[in-house]
C-alpha cells in the first residue's frame, strides 16, 4: 500500500493509504496510485512545457562535450597528427564513469536540486575559460594547451555526468516519456551543435574565429537550458509526481506484539487502521489478518484513510551507519534482479557505439570531401540518432530479451566501420556514401535501442526505487562508454598513422609530394627532427603556409 507521512502535535506519523487491492496496472507501467493523489488528478503539462524542458535538460548536459567534439576540425589544425578526438573521448569516458559511481553512492546525500545545479555551474565556468583562455586567447603553448584542453574536458565530464545521472533518476520519477524527452535532448544536442559548427564554418572563413563564434552559442544555449530547468522545478506537475515517489519509500512495519485493525465507522468507504497491542479485534471491527477482508468476500469492502502510527519513523535516507549500507546494497540488488536484460542491453549498445564514434569515424578520409568529411559524419549520426529516438517514444515491441539480442546483432557494425579507414592506405570501403550509410545504420540503432532500456527500466521496480533506477542504468551506460572507449583506442593503434592515406589532410597539409613512409614518427610531442625537418621543409619549398613552430609540437596557424 501507498502512505503519505506528514506530523501531528503529539509526535505520532498520520498517513493516507491506498488499498493495494484496488491498485492496477497500467500500461505505461505506473500503478493506479499514479493516476491520482488522493482524490486530487494528475496536473496537465499544458502544451507539453514540461517535456520541451526536458528536452532542453538533455541538450545542456551533452552539448559541452560534444562542442569539444564538433569543433575536430579546430583542434586537429591546432595539434596535427595526434590523436585529439581519441584523448578528447577517452578521458570524457573514463572520468564520467568514476563520477557516476561516486554519483551512485552519493545520490542519497546531495539533494536532486543541488547535483543538478552543481553540473550545470561546472559546464558553464569551464566552457567560457576554454573560448576565451584557450580558443581566443591562445594563452599557452601547443604542450600545454593539449593538457589544459584534456583536463577542461575532464572537468566539463564531472559536471555534465552528474548532470545527467541526476536527470535520469529525475525522470524516472516521472511517466516514461520524460525520461524518452531527455534522450532526444542527448541527440538534439549533436544535431544542434553540428548545424552551429556548419554555420559557423560557413559564415567565418577564418578557423579561429569560427569556433570562438560555435562555443559562445554553446556557453549560450547551456545557459538557456539552466534558466529553463528552473523555471519548470517548482511546477504543480513536477512537484505532484515527486510526492508520489517520495511517499512511496515509506513503509508502516509491524512489531510482533502489535496488530492492525480496520475498525468500521458510519462512512460506508472509510475506515481507520489503527495500531495496537491488544489481541486481534473482534466485534465490530476487521482484521487485515480475517478472510472477510479479501475484496472478493460478500462483505462490504474498506478502504484504508487515515493510519496512526505510533513511536517512529517510517523513512530510511537519514540514517546512517551499517544498517543503512545494507538496506542501499539491498535496494540496488533489487533494482539489478528486477533490470538486469536493460542494463546489459545499454551496456552493450554504448560499447559498440564508442568503439567506433567519435574515433574511427572521424578518421574517414574523402578525397572529394576533405575535412568536411568527418562534420558530415557526425552530423549524420547525430541526425539518425535523433530520428531513433523519437521512435522508441512508441516502442511497443521491445522486451529485455530482444534487447540483448539487438545489442548483440549490431555490434557487426565495428568490423564494418573499420574497413571505411582500414588499411589506411586503401580502404576495403572508399566510396563516401558507404560510411555515410554506416553512420546512420549506427544513429539510427543507437538512438532506439539505447532509449527504450532507459525508458523501460524504471517501469520494472516499485515507485520508490525509481530514482536509484535512473543512476544505476546511467552506471552501465557509463561501463559501456568506458569500455567502447578504451577498444576504441586499440582500433586505432592497430590501423596506423591516417597520413598514410593518400587524401589525408595533414599530409596535404605538410606538404603533398613527401611519401607517407617519411612522415611516420616525425610529429610527436617533443621530437626534435620533426622540428627540424619541418623548419627546413617549410623555409625551401612552401613559402606560403604561414606557421608557427613549437619546441615541443607543430601548429599550423593560418593558409595565407
Amino acid at each position: 500500500m501507498v502512505e503519505e507521512i506528514t506530523q501531528v502535535p503529539d509526535g505520532h506519523s498520520y498517513s493516507k493509504l491506498v488499498g493495494r487491492a484496488r491498485v492496477k496496472r497500467q500500461s505505461d507501467g505506473f500503478s493506479a496510485s499514479r493516476a491520482a493523489y488522493g482524490n486530487i488528478p494528475p496536473p496537465v503539462d499544458a502544451f507539453n512545457v514540461i517535456y520541451l524542458s526536458f528536452v532542453l535538460g538533455g541538450m545542456g548536459f551533452l552539448l559541452p562535450y560534444n562542442s569539444f567534439i564538433m569543433a575536430m576540425d579546430y583542434f586537429k589544425m591546432r595539434y596535427p597528427l595526434t590523436p585529439v578526438v581519441f584523448d578528447m573521448s577517452l578521458v570524457y569516458i573514463v572520468v564520467a564513469l568514476l563520477t557516476v559511481l561516486t554519483n551512485n553512492l552519493l545520490v542519497e546525500t546531495f539533494s536532486l536540486n543541488s547535483r543538478i545545479n552543481f553540473g550545470y555551474i561546472m559546464s558553464f565556468v569551464t566552457l567560457i575559460f576554454v573560448v576565451v583562455c584557450e580558443v581566443w586567447w591562445e594563452a599557452w603553448g601547443t604542450a600545454t594547451s593539449y593538457t589544459v584542453n584534456l583536463a577542461a574536458v575532464a572537468v566539463v565530464s564531472v559536471g555534465c555526468t552528474v548532470q545527467q545521472s541526476s536527470f535520469y533518476g529525475y525522470t524516472s520519477m516521472l511517466p516514461p516519456k520524460y525520461t524518452q524527452a531527455v534522450m532526444v535532448g542527448e541527440s538534439t544536442s549533436g544535431v544542434f551543435t553540428s548545424i552551429v559548427r556548419v554555420i559557423t564554418k560557413f559564415i567565418v572563413n577564418e578557423l579561429r574565429g569560427s569556433t570562438v563564434y560555435f562555443f559562445t552559442v554553446s556557453v549560450s544555449t547551456v545557459l538557456t537550458c539552466f534558466a529553463m530547468y528552473h523555471l519548470i522545478r517548482r511546477s504543480d506537475f513536477i512537484q505532484f509526481y515527486i510526492a508520489l515517489c517520495e511517499r512511496g519509500k515509506t513503509r508502516i512495519t509491524l512489531e510482533p506484539t502489535e496488530d492492525a485493525g480496520l475498525i468500521e465507522t458510519n462512512d460506508t468507504q472509510y475506515g481507520i487502521l489503527k495500531i495496537q497491542t491488544s489481541p486481534p479485534p473482534t466485534g465490530n471491527q476487521l482484521s487485515f489478518a480475517n478472510p472477510a477482508y479479501e475484496p472478493s468476500a460478500p462483505v462490504p469492502t474498506y478502504k484504508v484513510e487515515d493510519v496512526v502510527v505510533r513511536g517512529r519513523h517510517t523513512v530510511t535516507t537519514s540514517s546512517v551507519g551499517l544498517s543503512a549500507l545494507k538496506r542501499g546494497i539491498q535496494a540496488r540488488w533489487e533494482v539489478t534482479k528486477a533490470t538486469y536484460p536493460y542494463m546489459i542491453s545499454i551496456c552493450l549498445v554504448y560499447f559498440a557505439t564508442l568503439c567506433i564514434y567519435p574515433g574511427v569515424a572521424s578518421e574517414v578520409v574523402s578525397c572529394t570531401l576533405g575535412s568536411w568529411m568527418p562534420i558530415l559524419m557526425m552530423a549524420l549520426f547525430n541526425a539518425s540518432d535523433l530520428i531513433g529516438k523519437m521512435i522508441a517514444s512508441g516502442a511497443r515491441y521491445w522486451t529485455g530479451t530482444r534487447l540483448v539480442k539487438g545489442s548483440i546483432m549490431r555490434l557487426i557494425l565495428i568490423p564494418l566501420m573499420i574497413m571505411c579507414v582500414a588499411p589506411r592506405h586503401s580502404p576495403r570501403f572508399s566510396a563516401e556514401i558507404t560510411a555515410f550509410l554506416y553512420s546512420v545504420m549506427l544513429g539510427l540503432s543507437n538512438g532506439i535501442l539505447g532509449s527504450v532500456p532507459m525508458i523501460q527500466a524504471p517501469t520494472k521496480v516499485d515507485d520508490r526505487h525509481r530514482e536509484l533506477t535512473g543512476n544505476m542504468m546511467t552506471l552501465m551506460y557509463m561501463f559501456g562508454l568506458a569500455a567502447g572507449s578504451l577498444v576504441a583506442y586499440s582500433i586505432e593503434n592497430a590501423l596506423g598513422p591516417i597520413e598514410d592515406h593518400p587524401c589525408s589532410p595533414v599530409r596535404v597539409l605538410v606538404y603533398p609530394s613527401v611519401s607517407a613512409s617519411s612522415l611516420d614518427g616525425l610529429f610527436m610531442p617533443g621530437s626534435t627532427t620533426s622540428t627540424r625537418f619541418l623548419s627546413t621543409l617549410i623555409s625551401t619549398t612552401t613559402p606560403n603556409l604561414g606557421t608557427i613552430i613549437d619546441a615541443a609540437n607543430v601548429t599550423e596557424t593560418s593558409l595565407l
